[in-house]
């Protein structure tokens, strides 16, 4: 079975012109393209919506939003589109990719078909491969059938052998007729009806897709150590591109742990307290009231962005200490940031202690960052630094 899946595949994006007729060939595109003219050749179609409704003596390959060919195709057919229905017959072999998939006319050569949902009602004389979520055969098939897809559906007369595999269900209508073999690997049996029979033999692979309680612990904790390394490593980003672009905030910061008294600091994780606190229970207080919906929208947006600057200035200022403590440099630099936020993200490890430790330091740091924004909103207050 991979020999023929990689066949198949192989024969999927072969070329057209590997069977191309020697005729010239047409091209044509727009926005609503009608093809209603022959073609001695190969055709060339790319457009939003393409009907073609003229006969094709070469091989018509098209890509679009929505595809319809209803005139017979004397070559191959490639088809690339969101919904891709082949309704004539097709000398030469139909590949198609797209969402939904709709064949009626007869297919001569091999049928190939990747999509969401592929509908077959073709009688395709040779192979049949289909990869689909939904796959239903409803006219049977004269060569070899492959299908992968999650709830697949037979129907008709199928003169090869058929192997199904489906994460779904699989069902066989009443009176199908399957001449070869029917290998078939779902989670559960498919019910045959009494009408229908499969004249080669049946093999069923009983298959589960569900992973078991280990693997179901590895895959939980995989996830969480991603989304763990993606928010660490955006954090890390965010960090890094405050303190390279605005290195003068995070040395304010950290001169405000460091030039002024432990009162200063004390006063200061005290405003960033009572912000970081009163500011929700202020917003539902204003919900309440009609008029002061839109306020309370207002301040929940530069409540957010207070505590997310406030957090990543926590670990900003952490690298920045550290600087100035180890490198004996005032200067704050990009790295600064990222190594801080990655201590921060450390620190948070640890049980209790972690918490408590960040808490602080961001309670700290949204105090000092609403003075020095308070400082430069109002220049000319000079009593700031006595109340402080």
């Amino acid at each position: 079975m991979q020999r023929i899946l990689l066949s198949l595949l192989v024969l999927l994006f072969l070329p057209t012109g590997a069977y191309a007729a020697h005729g010239p060939a047409s091209f044509s595109a727009g926005r609503s393209l009608v093809a209603a003219s022959s073609s001695p050749g190969n055709t060339y179609l790319a457009g939003i919506s393409i009907v073609s409704t003229a006969p094709v003596a070469g091989d018509l390959s098209a890509i679009g939003g929505s595809i319809v060919t209803a005139a017979p195709i004397t070559g191959d057919e490639l088809l690339l589109a969101g919904s891709v229905s082949s309704r004539a017959s097709v000398a030469g072999d139909v590949r198609a990719i797209g969402g939904s998939i709709n064949t009626e006319g007869s297919v001569m050569g091999d049928l190939i078909a990747l999509g969401y949902s592929v509908y077959d009602s073709a009688r395709t004389l040779g192979s049949t491969f289909i990869v689909a979520v939904n796959a239903t055969l409803s006219n049977g098939a004269s060569g070899p059938v492959v299908l992968y897809g999650n709830t697949v559906s037979l129907a008709g007369d199928f003169s090869g052998d058929v192997d199904v595999t489906a994460t779904g269900h699989v069902t066989i209508a009443p009176e199908t007729i399957i001449h070869g073999k029917l290998t078939y690997e779902a989670p559960e049996a498919a019910d045959i009806p009494a009408s229908s029979s499969v004249l080669g033999g049946i093999k069923y692979t009983s298959a589960s897709y569900l992973p078991d309680a280990g693997t179901s612990r590895i895959l939980a904790l995989v996830s969480i150590g991603f989304f763990l390394f993606a928010r660490i490593f955006g954090a890390l980003i965010l960090a890094g591109l405050l303190a390279g672009l605005f290195p003068r905030l995070a040395e304010a910061v950290v001169e405000r742990a460091y030039e002024k008294s432990a009162r200063s600091i004390l006063l200061s994780m005290l405003l960033g307290f009572g912000i970081l606190v009163a500011t929700p229970v202020l917003i539902i207080l204003l919900t309440l009231t009609f008029v002061g919906v839109g306020l309370a929208f207002l301040l929940l947006i530069l409540y957010a962005l207070l505590a997310l600057l406030s957090l990543l200035y926590a670990g900003i200022f952490i690298g920045s200490a550290a600087a100035r403590r180890f490198r004996a440099r005032d200067e704050v630099l990009w790295r600064d940031g990222m190594l801080g936020m990655l201590a921060l993200s450390l620190i948070a490890f640890i049980p209790f202690i972690g918490f408590f430790s960040i808490m602080l330091l961001t309670m700290f740091v949204a105090g000092a960052l609403l003075q020095i924004f308070f400082r430069f909103a109002f220049p000319h207050e000079e009593q700031i630094d006595e109340l402080v």
